[in-house]
């Protein structure tokens, strides 16, 4: 965790492979598989609440929210990581932070995410986005990157590009930083999800 904490002082943003254990990251792997199994995944839209639409030129991934209140016990190893992580963000960057909300998402071979800010439009709770990837065996040349660029509102200049192996996890900034999935040659799975804020607005 303190890779990540390095990059959120330094950028804005961190980059930590190997950051959840892989017996750890292959067991959310295979719930993400059963949530699938079970019918819970469904086309991701744009925007939030009552404004939310698929948008199926801007992004091609399906989720499935992660419940809380009844969390598995793979589950629960990582939401012990992600309170962890919490509590360092707060005590560093006096954030606020209060809880997290996130999805399995799952995005089909080709499937794509086009530029965008994770923080919606008229909205003020989503922070610092975690994304924690689910991938085995994936190698150069499948593509499904993560492009970050790296100054700040900006969605044109220098970018990093994030490889979506098993066990990486990435955090940055949700209203600062552009970002976008590109198309990948295979099946390409995640928790993406957001600490959030007391909303304002």
């Amino acid at each position: 965790m303190e890779e990540l904490l390095h990059g959120m002082r330094a950028y804005g943003w961190g980059i930590a492979k190997n950051c959840f254990g892989s017996e750890e990251s292959a067991a959310l792997r295979d719930a993400c598989l059963a949530s699938r199994a079970r019918g819970d995944l469904h086309r991701a839209g744009v925007g939030r609440g009552d404004d939310m639409i698929v948008r199926e030129e801007i992004r091609s991934d399906s989720v499935s929210w992660l419940d809380e209140q009844t969390p598995s016990v793979d589950l629960s190893r990582y939401q012990i990581l992600l309170e962890k992580m919490r509590k360092s963000l707060n005590q560093e960057f006096y954030l606020g932070l209060l809880d997290f909300e996130g999805h399995f998402a799952v995005y089909p071979a080709a499937g794509f995410y086009k530029a965008h800010l994770d923080r919606p439009q008229g909205t003020s709770d989503r922070t610092v986005a975690v994304i924690l990837y689910l991938n085995e065996h994936w190698q150069p040349g499948d593509g499904g990157e993560l492009r970050i660029w790296t100054n700040r509102g900006e969605k044109d200049g220098p970018f990093v590009m994030v490889q979506p192996q098993m066990g990486t996890m990435v955090c940055f900034l949700a209203e600062h930083f552009w970002h976008e999935v590109l198309p990948a040659h295979k099946e390409r799975m995640s928790i993406t999800g957001w600490f959030r804020q007391r909303s304002v607005i």
